[in-house]
This record gives structure tokens, C-alpha cells and sequence, in this order.
């Protein structure tokens, strides 16, 4: 479970991206988060595993304070969190299931670190978790064969590897055109729904975050405008979020329009 109790977040520059957040997430859940850019969206993923230290209130993660946590006590909580990124963070030169081992190397004696030998277990697991991802076929090919939507399915399946227990996802699609944007979401559903993984999304195409996730979190201006089931989203909850009209270049046509021009990663 995640709490957040009247937390605020205030950067050395000045700007205050939350305002008194109260927001309870239960174990299992997959929620979506959408607002304008700027909004604080993400800046309320990265506060839970601690990337963007909280100024004020408590952030709690299954019991654990955020805030108190230093050195391996840090290391040690994130390792139950996976991060994902809308830039993949993958070695392209590398190996895919290379790529996915790296989430194993923490756990591993510096000699193995160091020279690259991984036990069969952890091998096995990265297999699996490109199974899971559905790209177990490009295994041992290299990520710079991949497209961008491989890739960041490459990066899901080492977050995967790690075991965790709960995965933040920052504009995982966004750089993706609509197909492949729905099969990487498609992939994050499934592993919500087979494997119990309580998924958080910031979202910028709210068309997405509507169809996939069960929940919506609207941010506004550092504050929570809304927080309820995504069938409960309708025009006016859109307003109240966004100010008005949801903007164009946060709705599907937007990205359409990418890959009609030649734009997209397949």
C-alpha cells in the first residue's frame, strides 16, 4: 500500500510541484495519472521511490517511511520498485537479455558482477520475462535491431526481472506510435492483471489512460482534482483537470497524426 499524507513537494528553485497530496493506493491496483504538463505527474511517481525527495507531510510505502530511508536501506526498498521511463535506458550495443539481467546484478558477488557471469537461474528469469513482454524471439539480438517499441518492452521485462513489487511508469508510451503504444499497454494490463504488481502510470494520452487503466488520478497545479474509476471521467472531471479542453497533443489523434507523417517507431 502507498500513502500519501499531506505531502508536499518543493524544489530548491522555488517551484512547488505538490501541494498537500492525500492519496491511498492499495495493493494491486493500476492507476492512471493525467494533467497538463507541469501539472506534477511526475513528480508524484518519483516521490514514492524516492528519485524526488518529498518537503513535506509522510510518504509511506507498505509500512516504510520514505523520508527516513538512506544508504542500503534506500537501495534495498527500491529494489521492490520498478521504474520505467519514456527513454528506454538500454545499453543498444548490447545483447537484449544482457540488458535484462542488469536488474539481477545488485544481488550479485562483485567477481560475477565484474566479469558478466550470471547463474542459470537469473537467466531463466530474464527468458521468462521477455516471454511475458512477448519478445522471448529477440533474446540474443541486439537492442539496436530493435524498434522503439521493442525496446521499451525490453526495458519492462528487466523491471520484471527485478521482482517487484509495484512499477511506476513515467510517459511509457509517448514515444510511441498507437499500435505499439497499445501493446506495451497491453503488456502492463496483463502483468497487473496474472501477476498482482500494483502499476502506476503517468499518462499523457488520456484516451490510454481511460481504456486501460481501472483508475484515474487527475492532477492539476500540484493538487489532486480527481480521484475515482476511469468509467466515472467524464467531460466536466476532464475540465476541472485540464482547465478546460483536454489539449491536442494529449489526446489519441495527436499521436495518429506522428505516424501518418512518418513519425512513429514501426
Amino acid at each position: 500500500m502507498i500513502i500519501f499524507d499531506k505531502v508536499t513537494k518543493i524544489y530548491p528553485n522555488g517551484v512547488q510541484a505538490l501541494t498537500e497530496v492525500d492519496l491511498t493506493i492499495e495493493d494491486g491496483e493500476f492507476v492512471g495519472i493525467i494533467g497538463l504538463s507541469g501539472a506534477g505527474k511526475s513528480t508524484l511517481i518519483r516521490a514514492i521511490n524516492r528519485i524526488h525527495p518529498i518537503s513535506d507531510g509522510t510518504l509511506t510505502v507498505n509500512g516504510v517511511d520514505v523520508k527516513t530511508l538512506k544508504g542500503a536501506d534506500l537501495r534495498k526498498f527500491r529494489r521492490g520498485i520498478g521504474m520505467i521511463f519514456q527513454s528506454f535506458n538500454l545499453v543498444t550495443r548490447s545483447r537484449v537479455i544482457n540488458n535484462v539481467l542488469m536488474a539481477r546484478v545488485p544481488d550479485l558477488p562483485l567477481w560475477r558482477s565484474f566479469l558478466g557471469w550470471f547463474p542459470k537461474k537469473d537467466k531463466m528469469d530474464a527468458l521468462e520475462a521477455l516471454d511475458n513482454v512477448g519478445i522471448l524471439e529477440k533474446a540474443y539480438a541486439r537492442v539496436d535491431q530493435l524498434s522503439g517499441g521493442q525496446q521499451q518492452r525490453v526495458a519492462l521485462a528487466r523491471t520484471l526481472a527485478q521482482n517487484p513489487q509495484i512499477i511506476l511508469a513515467d510517459e511509457p508510451v509517448a514515444s510511441l506510435d498507437p499500435v505499439m503504444a497499445r501493446q506495451v499497454m497491453d503488456d502492463f494490463r496483463r502483468i497487473n492483471e496474472t501477476m498482482g504488481i500494483t502499476i502506476l502510470i503517468n499518462i499523457h494520452v488520456v484516451e490510454l489512460a481511460l481504456e486501460y487503466a481501472d483508475r484515474i488520478v487527475g492532477i492539476r497545479d500540484g493538487r489532486i482534482v480527481f480521484d475515482g474509476p476511469s468509467e466515472a471521467v467524464d467531460q466536466g472531471v476532464l475540465n476541472s483537470i485540464y482547465g478546460g479542453d483536454v489539449p491536442e497533443d494529449q489526446m489519441l489523434s495527436s499521436m495518429c497524426a506522428v505516424t501518418e507523417s512518418g513519425g512513429g517507431d514501426d
